[in-house]
């Protein structure tokens, strides 16, 4: 089996901005595994807040051929522990995970979701995201992309139930508000009835990771509105540490290693009763494929990441307007573009 790794720069659409900075320029790697003609493809995107880069990513892939002929005699969940022990970044183990169980499907002649026993049925749609701007900004985004039925506005400045009620002025479409971490629980609660009247569904994570979990409970018992975890939810291990403290729970495939453990932790959190949701960075195509084969298992879904950026090095699952296409081909249905490395707009090496 041979792995090559894709580096690609994804220009963005328009700078998008939540409560911790603004992007520009999104750097992914692209981990594709082949073998006997048919490739299976993976993605990651560097992360800051999280402290992977893609000299990080791509040093901790660099010698794990060797694990690599695993893949082609076991399913991907059988191989799983020992790539994360190996490569100790999850971030990376995530792309290979993704790239090997992409590749395992296609050599079933499976889309992904079939090869995990799923069905197509009861599909959620996706939302749009608005990124923080100055308001006319951000309502001119929501203006480029009418019809929508769901927007995701990120949050975490000074006129927040502003820009929520400027935007509803243009809408009447459900909105759900992503905080990132910047309330307090006295700012989340003083919120949460405004928001509530302005068509909001849910907050996802508006407290910090680290703050009290006297402060998540509070939150928790007294919010009008859903609570979704998403930095207080990482890893298969941390599901079970958000019962009592949010409504549902928002799963990465970057952060919590692949599909592999995400599968487990929207069974588990599904088996208590918890909502459900896969989110996604500003990616392609590639890992916006592979997730959204998650979505029989989802009463959430944010995966508009490939439409935040201007050049796409890939295609595969079509979004429009917040319904889900997959693709016909096999696997994840993602594949590269013939044109990608030549393209002027997206670097890819």
């Amino acid at each position: 089996m041979k792995m090559t790794l894709h580096e690609c720069d994804l220009p963005l659409r328009h700078p998008f901005a939540i409560s911790r900075g603004t992007t520009t320029v999104q750097r992914s790697l692209v981990v594709e595994l082949e073998h006997e003609g048919l490739s299976g493809f993976g993605e990651v995107t560097e992360n800051n807040y999280y402290g992977y880069t893609l000299e990080s990513i791509r040093s901790s892939l660099v010698g794990i051929e060797p694990l690599l002929s695993q893949y082609v005699d076991a399913p991907p969940g059988e191989v799983w522990s020992d790539a994360q022990a190996r490569l100790r970044n999850m971030f990376a183990l995530s792309a290979l995970d993704m790239a090997a169980h992409d590749l395992f499907a296609r050599r079933q002649g499976l889309p992904l979701f079939e090869s995990w026993g799923l069905t197509w049925q009861q599909i959620p749609q996706s939302s749009f995201t608005i990124g923080i701007a100055p308001i006319p900004e951000m309502i001119r985004k929501l203006q480029e992309e009418p019809g929508w039925g769901i927007y995701k506005i990120k949050l975490g400045t000074s006129e927040d139930v502003s820009i929520v009620r400027a935007l509803r002025e243009h809408t009447d479409a459900t909105f759900r508000v992503d905080a990132n971490c910047a309330w307090t629980t006295r700012q989340a609660l003083d919120h949460v009835e405004a928001l509530s009247e302005l068509g909001v569904e849910f907050i996802e994570q508006p407290l910090s990771p680290s703050a009290p979990d006297s402060d998540h409970r509070e939150l928790f018992e007294k919010s009008a509105l859903p609570i979704i975890a998403d930095e207080n939810c990482l890893e298969e291990n941390d599901v079970a540490k958000c019962e009592g403290k949010f409504h549902g729970v928002n799963v990465k495939l970057c952060k919590c290693g692949g599909l592999t453990p995400a599968l487990k932790m929207l069974r588990k959190a599904r088996n208590n009763s918890m909502k459900t949701m896969v989110g996604c960075m500003i990616e392609s195509s590639v890992g916006i494929s592979a997730a959204a084969h998650l979505m029989p298992l989802l009463d959430y879904a944010d995966l508009d990441g490939s439409l935040l950026i201007s050049s796409d090095p890939a295609d595969g699952v079509i979004i429009n307007q917040g319904e889900v296409q997959l693709s016909s081909r096999h696997g994840s249905g993602a594949q590269m573009k013939s044109s990608w490395s030549n393209s002027s707009n997206v670097a890819c090496v």
